[in-house]
């Protein structure tokens, strides 16, 4: 099956915010705890407590749930990283805006396509960090049945300078996915990039500083 594979190393202009809970297993060890503590207040099955929630322990519970809310990176025993499929979300949102501006041609269903024939790997995108350069603290506002909401959110980031390398790699087809499709996708990324709060809050930017055929 012929194929087109170039190796691409992006570098951040702007922060980029962690997207990956601090702790995985927080908000599932959190119900489980609320729902016992529930459960035998009111003399109860657990299963039957979430229904008869008021609004004001919903409100205590969202608010605990919230301070927990702190996002990161993935890390193993090499580092940081953050997987491949955020790349290949980052190429859709590209090729998305890029049809509706005109600047190639519409491609039907891009989402599946990019999903079947365009493959990045590594499976893991290191970063080349063991810790990430900082924190971001930032409000969220919401709108709720009793007005708005503010609430504190907060995001380990990757400072400006920092590096991803990936392949990519873009099977032959007749969809309109090329390869020089891709590359006007990674062109995007001065605009709108990677992470959380990478539309109106314009973090996650980055630059290409190479790409190599292979």
């Amino acid at each position: 099956m012929e194929t087109k594979k170039h190796e691409v190393v992006l570098e951040l202009i702007t922060k980029m915010l962690g997207t990956a809970p601090k702790d995985p297993e927080v908000y599932s060890a959190y119900v489980a705890t609320k729902k016992a503590e529930f459960a035998k207040n009111i003399g109860r099955n657990a299963e039957a407590v979430v229904d008869e929630t008021t609004d004001e322990e919903v409100g205590t519970l969202s608010k605990e749930v919230e301070e927990r809310g702190w996002t990161g990176f993935h890390q193993d025993e090499n580092g940081l990283f953050i997987y491949e499929y955020m790349v290949k979300g980052f190429f859709k949102t590209a090729l998305e805006v890029l049809v509706e501006n005109g600047a190639i041609k519409k491609v039907p269903a891009y989402k599946k396509w990019i999903d079947r024939m365009v493959f990045v790997t590594p499976r893991r995108l290191y970063v080349g960090k063991m810790e990430p350069d900082g924190a971001k603290e930032r409000p969220l506002r919401t709108m709720t049945p009793k007005g708005e909401r503010v609430t504190l959110a907060k995001s380990d980031y990757l400072a400006e300078g920092t590096r991803l390398k990936f392949t990519v790699e873009v099977l032959q087809n007749t969809k309109g996915i090329k390869w020089e499709t891709i590359a006007s996708c990674l062109e995007y990324g001065a605009y709108v990039g990677l992470g959380q709060w990478r539309g109106s809050g314009g973090y996650g930017r980055f630059e290409v500083v190479s790409i190599t055929a292979l």
